[in-house]
């Protein structure tokens, strides 16, 4: 967890009243990050339950989220922001996932792409904007999310929704853009560092140096989709990209 994701979050809970229950996958607290990863107060009167693999502060379930020991369409929304680059077949995790959430649930997901390797247990995977795009095929309505370098994004992430949630409108795309802007942000380096930094990729070339230099450059796409059972004419699926937002 960093400022950016917890910003992230903020940004999803402020824009969306996502639906109660809430399973936290991945919510034990890591020393030294209790106050930045803890996301109940986001959630304020929701029941909420963390899970992780192992007992500690912020878990309430010892579980392995390849195998949810919860029934079908048992919960309303779903987080896991770091968690799936640590599960050894996330592709099942991902489908545990989808099994426990009611049809009009929604899932925050958010992994890294270009970070150091961090076990905790062990660390396996890391995810393109793609591969979520990929892996959130089957909701119908999804918001993907990516900030850093252009081709070294840091993390990736995603707001997804299922079929009996109404797709994205709009002024909720725009709402969660704003709020992107207003807290979704790396803490301020001192500033001989950004200095270094600034001087070091003038002369060395600045892509060295773009992932500190844009930590805190993001893009996100809105992705609708809809079946056009009645017109034959169209194809089966039709894709809606809202426009990109740029930091």
């Amino acid at each position: 967890m960093n400022h950016f994701l917890q910003g992230v979050a903020r940004s999803v809970a402020e824009t969306f009243d996502l639906p109660a229950p809430i399973l936290e996958i991945g919510s034990y607290l890591v020393d030294g990050q209790e106050q930045l990863a803890n996301l109940r107060p986001l959630f304020p009167g929701k029941k909420y339950v963390g899970l992780d693999m192992r007992p500690g502060p912020g878990v309430d379930c010892v579980a392995d989220v390849e195998r949810l020991p919860y029934r079908d369409a048992s919960f309303g929304t779903v987080i896991a922001l770091s968690a799936f680059e640590h599960v050894r077949h996330f592709w099942k995790g991902f489908e545990e996932v989808r099994r426990v959430l009611r049809p009009d649930g929604a899932l925050l997901v958010a992994c890294p792409f270009y970070f150091r390797i961090h076990n905790y247990p062990e660390d396996y995977w890391r995810f393109t904007p793609a591969a979520l795009e990929t892996l959130l095929a089957s909701y119908p309505s999804k918001i993907v999310g990516w900030h850093g370098a252009r081709h070294r994004p840091a993390n990736v992430w995603a707001i997804a929704f299922r079929e009996r949630r109404p797709a994205v409108t709009e002024s909720e795309f725009a709402r969660y853009k704003a709020l992107l802007t207003r807290y979704a942000r790396e803490p301020n380096a001192s500033w001989t560092r950004r200095l270094r930094y600034r001087l070091a990729g003038f002369l060395g070339g600045r892509q060295t140096f773009a992932p500190f230099l844009d930590r805190n450059r993001w893009e996100t796409v809105c992705l609708n989709s809809r079946l056009e059972a009645n017109q034959e004419s169209q194809p089966p699926e039709i894709r809606q990209v809202c426009p990109r937002a740029l930091m």
